[in-house]
């Protein structure tokens, strides 16, 4: 058996039947390492929180296989369950009881006993900040605290692996970089973690590897550094009026690939590099466009998530040519 504690082979999650089955989750194939924090990146509807769910035996697959420390999704959900820790973005929390008090149920659930319970509480109220809201009632508790509070009730237990889906959608910055500290900390503690999110900067600063994915189907996989390195040259992106989006489209062609970019900007990987940006405008000058804005930026994961997908996860929602969103979305 090998040691990795999360393993999924050809994994299938659909919906519905027959003319209208929507497969969520499109055989997906994934490992997660020991002591790794492993980033699932991709838009709302591309199936990452369907596959969280399978991971976490919330969902039984409709075809594949997994494992998750060890045992088997399907078989084994029990053991799955104890050996686990689960902090979804849409967790219900009591809004009538204290932190302390859902501290002291989660331990119940779990068969601590009485005294280490109250002590891994007060653990736990301390690691993340909630001691001196600790007997207040949660629906006083802001957002940031409210996934504080999830992130303490999914460690109970002392899990050994952590799936945390999207923890962070909704904070502001200081609560997003508390949270991301947090996770930090647990991992250098040894807890394996897969981390959902659809945010670019969070799978890049936590992520030991990541997995983007789409449509249900796992499109890239790699070391984040890699991912943007195997993407190669800088993408310049260029804001022009839309009468003349035509032309510099043809003027930007003779540098490099066009790449997908938000509404309103055009974008090309340079070939040779920061050194043809004066050729560029200089014919786009002689082609009559005047170029309102440009940014030179090296490659980064909405480059790489472009370029495996077709459209930027950032913005796609208004691309004029992104597919519709009902080809995109479904069960998430």
């Amino acid at each position: 058996m090998t040691s990795a504690p999360i393993i999924a082979h050809g994994l299938v999650r659909h919906f519905g039947s027959g003319d209208n089955t929507v497969r969520a989750v499109d055989g997906v194939d994934l490992q997660v390492n020991q002591g790794e924090i492993f980033g699932f990146l991709g838009p709302n509807g591309a199936g990452k929180s369907t596959t969280v769910r399978v991971l976490t035996t919330l969902l039984k697959p409709s075809a594949g296989s997994a494992t998750v420390a060890g045992f088997d999704v399907a078989t084994q959900a029990d053991q799955v369950r104890r050996s686990i820790g689960v902090a979804l973005q849409d967790a219900a929390i009591d809004p009538l009881m204290t932190g302390r008090e859902l501290l002291d149920l989660q331990s119940v659930l779990y068969g601590i006993p009485k005294t280490r319970a109250r002590e891994r509480g007060e653990e736990l109220l301390e690691r993340v900040g909630l001691t001196a809201a600790a007997d207040r009632r949660v629906g006083t508790y802001s957002g940031g605290m409210r996934r504080r509070l999830d992130l303490a009730l999914s460690l109970v237990h002392e899990p050994s692996v952590l799936f945390l889906d999207e923890p962070t959608t909704g904070l502001d910055p200081m609560s997003r970089l508390t949270l991301w500290e947090e996770v930090r900390r647990l991992n250098r503690e040894g807890t394996t973690v897969l981390l959902t999110t659809q945010y670019l900067e969070e799978a890049d600063q936590l992520a030991d590897r990541i997995a983007i994915i789409d449509h249900g189907k796992i499109v890239r996989e790699g070391v984040p550094r890699d991912l943007k390195s195997a993407v190669g040259a800088p993408t310049l992106l260029i804001d022009v009026d839309s009468t003349h989006a035509e032309s510099a489209r043809s003027v930007l062609a003779r540098f490099g690939d066009l790449r997908p970019t938000s509404e309103g900007t055009l974008g090309v990987g340079l070939a040779q590099g920061a050194e043809a940006v004066a050729s560029v405008i200089r014919s786009l000058d002689e082609a009559g466009v005047h170029v309102r804005h440009l940014e030179l930026n090296e490659p980064s994961l909405d480059d790489v998530f472009a370029e495996a997908t077709g459209y930027r996860l950032e913005g796609a929602e208004t691309k004029s040519d992104a597919p519709a969103a009902g080809a995109r979305r479904g069960p998430r």
